[in-house]
């Protein structure tokens, strides 16, 4: 799970917030100077390594991600849980790790626990990406045959079953499978359901009006599973936000990584002024 220059990152499984919970934590490159880190909330039953390979594209900020419970390396929760339960042992996560503010960045299931964490705990937030997100219980759903899919945990245990519905999933060619199935390492049953459940019910819409952090939504032109209104709705709700649209599926922070990381650099790196102008266009 090294990059290309050599970094690797820590990896440990420690008791956080009354959770067993395994993390990574990726320095940035020697030399980059003083930038925010970016924690990263990943997707529905994805583990560390599937996120991998934006270490290799940011190399200039530390990133710091981990397994929810019952995902990778994180043992299986005994309870279920509710998103504010994790957004609060989150913020024990980064006290233990010796980091004040970082930008948070959250992609489909995660970009909803960014939501929360960003409102719950708005003084350790600096700038908001979300990507291949909704409002939660409010989204416009995408297509039934990829969500009935989505839904089916075959996909992270079955990699024949992964790489032959590839297309359908995620609106990425088939190409992108063989990697991606190669990172994952499948969730317990039992984490795959909690986490399933922890977002039953729950919708961000309510509180999105009161995020004063600057916000960029990226969303994927052909993502069949969360729909490119989703975007507009949360750029509609969030005052500060701007929403930019990459050509690709549900993936495309992996599958088209080349076209969508700039986005995120480019709005990591701009000024206050730079960010209203953009708005304005």
């Amino acid at each position: 799970m090294h990059t290309s220059d050599g970094r690797r990152p820590k990896l440990a499984i420690e008791r956080i917030g009354g959770r067993e919970i395994r993390y990574a934590v990726w320095k940035a490159r020697p030399g980059s100077g003083d930038r925010r880190p970016i924690l990263f909330f990943n997707g529905i039953g994805a583990n560390i390594e599937l996120m991998s390979p934006l270490a290799e594209w940011i190399s200039d900020r530390d990133i710091v991600t981990f397994d929810m419970p019952g995902v990778g390396g994180s043992p299986p929760p005994r309870l279920p849980y509710r998103p504010w339960m994790i957004a609060r042992m989150t913020m024990r996560l980064l006290d233990h790790l010796g980091y004040d503010k970082v930008d948070v960045m959250g992609v489909s299931w995660g970009g909803g626990m960014a939501q929360q964490f960003a409102f719950q705990h708005p003084s350790r937030v600096g700038k908001l990406i979300l990507a291949a997100t909704s409002p939660g219980m409010l989204m416009v759903p995408g297509e039934i045959g990829a969500l009935s899919k989505m839904a089916n945990p075959r996909r992270y245990f079955d990699t024949q079953f992964m790489k032959d519905n590839f297309r359908a999933l995620y609106g990425d060619e088939e190409n992108s499978a063989g990697d991606h199935a190669d990172r994952i390492s499948p969730p317990t049953r039992r984490g795959y359901a909690y986490q399933l459940g922890a977002m039953v019910g729950w919708t961000s819409a309510p509180f999105l009006p009161f995020l004063r952090q600057k916000t960029l939504v990226l969303m994927g032109s052909e993502d069949r599973i969360v729909p490119v209104v989703n975007g507009k709705i949360l750029a509609g709700l969030i005052p500060r936000a701007r929403l930019e649209i990459v050509a690709g599926g549900h993936l495309f922070l992996v599958s088209r990584a080349a076209e969508s990381v700039p986005h995120i650099k480019a709005f990591l790196a701009e000024s206050d002024v730079d960010f209203e102008a953009k708005r304005a266009a």
